[in-house]
């Protein structure tokens, strides 16, 4: 019921960049045979400026390619017409979360030098946190791009006026609108948002007014009771205070 929609378009992306950043950093840390650190980039760099490659880079080149083997060759062999329109639009989907990491790929330097001066650095290639990967590919799930849901030979956008406007390797497709996560919907296994808890003060996706969907939320009173103030006495017991706090909770109406 959700395939095709924007949040699997994600869901595609983030697993495959997720494959690719363990697969790489197992590599880097010498824990995998297959693959070590990225051996292309030896007794290269830039005499002239004052810096050489060294170190370990990560081999994202092995991890890209280990993902679309495990990831892409499952979706290739699924026939008719309308999974193969799927499975290429989950295969595009797959190669812009591997897509995401290589884009933010970084270069790492150490300095060399008399006294810590930087006469000299060596430099090697890192991948992000894949906290920055998933902030880049939740950008593109709010960009996301709908598709024809009836490709040809290639996949192409949904509103013909633009349809001249190319579909890049980072963007995110999807072909069938969402299903209203707001309310309950127990055929589509949706639980709504009702008696959700929500932050009244945050502007985030936990915030009252968007967790609530415009419907408001009630306020109650909690009251919390535990123990505070231990203190040990010898010999050799703990001697504690009981104490009482109220806090406002806050849910969806």
């Amino acid at each position: 019921c959700f395939a095709g929609t924007k949040e699997m378009a994600f869901i595609y992306a983030v697993t495959s960049a997720g494959l690719v950043h363990a697969v790489t950093r197992s590599c880097s840390a010498g824990n995998m045979t297959e693959c070590s650190c990225d051996t292309s980039l030896r007794n290269g760099g830039s005499a002239s400026e004052g810096w050489h490659w060294g170190g370990c880079s990560d081999d994202i080149h092995y991890g890209m390619s280990f993902s679309r083997k495990f990831l892409d060759v499952p979706l290739k062999n699924l026939t008719g017409k309308s999974g193969s329109g799927l499975a290429a639009m989950n295969r595009h989907n797959n190669e812009a979360g591997r897509q995401a990491v290589a884009k933010l790929m970084s270069v790492d330097c150490r300095c060399h030098g008399v006294s810590g001066s930087c006469a000299v650095k060596t430099c090697w290639k890192t991948m992000s946190p894949f906290e920055k990967i998933g902030r880049f590919l939740k950008d593109k799930y709010e960009n996301s791009i709908q598709i024809s849901d009836r490709p040809k030979k290639k996949l192409r956008r949904k509103e013909k006026s633009q349809r001249k406007i190319p579909i890049g390797k980072e963007d995110l497709l999807y072909v069938n609108k969402s299903p209203n996560y707001c309310v309950e919907d127990q055929k589509l296994g949706i639980p709504g948002t009702q008696g959700r808890e929500c932050n009244r003060t945050s502007e985030g996706p936990d915030g009252c007014n968007l967790l609530c969907c415009g419907r408001g939320y009630n306020t109650h009173v909690v009251r919390h009771v535990e123990r505070c103030e231990c203190k040990f006495v010898w010999c050799c017991y703990v001697r504690c205070r009981r104490c009482e706090t109220m806090t406002d909770v806050h849910t969806c109406k």
